[in-house]
């Protein structure tokens, strides 16, 4: 059965997917964010965290022994309407381990959800997009230029596969990272607004604000991180940003604000 490495597994998600959840963070990304607040999921390979004591990040795992964790679950999904979902990292950088899970999860009756950056070939994303019961799809930034300033790749594989998630019946919902001075700005949300509000079918948006809960981890990884960055300081910007958004017609919910 196909093997990967998975750096954290959240028991009892409410922010992944309808209901109780259990979230499986893979290990690796094609993308270098400048805001990612799971930097110790970028690499591929297990790494050295200098906490409050050295801990090694990333476990190789077999589908086997994931699905053990899935299962034990199996009641909270069964009362909530929860599920399993795959994030990372970026689940789709490892395609046999992310294949095989959703295989067994569909035969098992277990709802699943994709939690991705769309950064995959189009045969690997076609191929799973299919398999999963929701995609949760993160848009950054429109301008392809931009794109690869802050995250080090253009974005025309991921938009080809937007619109390709679009166009199909699977569920969908649409993440959007607000980092103020990069992906906040006036010209980059009108143009994802018309990117997502132009579709044929109306797509749920969520905000996700930029907060420093992440950043000790850059350090405990011996990794720069950006100081320019900045957290809302209060929630009538961000309350602002989704007026924006909502003038596309948009049903906008803002995650992480009460």
């Amino acid at each position: 059965m196909a093997c990967g490495t998975i750096f954290r597994i959240k028991k009892f998600a409410l922010h992944d997917g309808p209901g109780i959840r259990t979230t499986l963070f893979f290990k690796g990304c094609p993308l270098r964010c400048i805001w990612c607040h799971n930097p110790e999921g970028i690499d591929p390979a297990p790494q050295t965290m200098q906490l409050r004591r050295p801990e090694i990040v990333g476990k190789s795992m077999s589908a086997e022994q994931i699905m053990q964790a899935i299962e034990q679950d199996r009641i909270f999904y069964d009362q909530s309407s929860g599920g399993a979902t795959f994030s990372g990292g970026e689940p789709l950088f490892q395609p046999h381990l992310l294949e095989a899970l959703l295989t067994v999860c569909k035969k098992a009756g277990i709802h699943t959800a994709l939690d991705t950056c769309g950064y995959a070939p189009a045969k690997v994303f076609d191929r799973l997009a299919g398999l999963t019961d929701l995609i949760l799809f993160d848009l950054k930034l429109a301008d392809g230029p931009q794109h690869i300033m802050y995250t080090g790749v253009d974005n025309q594989i991921i938009l080809r596969n937007f619109e390709t998630a679009c166009n199909q019946s699977i569920d969908l919902r649409v993440r959007l990272p607000l980092v103020p001075g990069i992906t906040d700005t006036d010209d980059n949300i009108q143009a994802i607004g018309r990117m997502v509000g132009g579709q044929r079918r109306s797509l749920p948006v969520d905000l996700l604000p930029y907060h420093r809960i992440g950043e000790h981890k850059y350090a405990s990884l011996g990794k720069p991180l950006s100081k320019n960055l900045k957290p809302y300081p209060s929630q009538t910007e961000i309350e602002q940003i989704r007026s924006k958004y909502q003038e596309f017609g948009l049903a906008v919910n803002i995650e992480g604000i009460s």
